[in-house]
């Protein structure tokens, strides 16, 4: 695939590699980023994750952030999703909280490098069940 590349958005690659520029975003830590903001990129690679595999699997997914309902659909069609993966519920609320200004308390470090290590889990395992390398591997 050349730089800049899309494929179609039904292509399960696609979204493996949106969940991957999420993570990578989530990962780019910076004096001004906040932490949230940060969370909130790891709860999208990880959301973009599980859909790939829905999508590998023929199925539609469903237009939500809650990786607790989209995991159920997961194993609800036969897929086994182990459970450092089922681990990343826990990336659920930084789909909406956090996003804008509010009465959310500032994420702690150990929070945040908590969401990131749930988000490598997810997008690794996703990347495997559909034969897509990490693109450092590719040939």
């Amino acid at each position: 695939m050349k730089p800049g590349e899309r494929l179609p958005p039904d292509d399960p690659r696609e979204w493996i590699r949106r969940a991957r520029s999420n993570l990578a975003l989530a990962r780019s830590r910076q004096a001004d980023v906040y932490l949230e903001d940060l969370c909130f990129e790891a709860q999208q690679a990880a959301e973009k994750a599980v859909k790939t595999v829905l999508l590998h699997r023929g199925i539609e997914p469903p237009r939500t952030h809650d990786l607790g309902r989209l995991l159920s659909a997961l194993e609800e069609s036969g897929e086994a999703v182990p459970a450092d993966v089922k681990a990343a519920v826990e990336l659920t609320p930084f789909a909406v909280i956090g996003r804008y200004p509010g009465p959310l308390r500032a994420i702690t470090e150990e929070e945040y490098e908590q969401a990131v290590v749930l988000a490598e889990r997810t997008v690794a395992w996703a990347a495997e069940r559909i034969g897509e390398a990490e693109p450092d591997e590719e040939g």
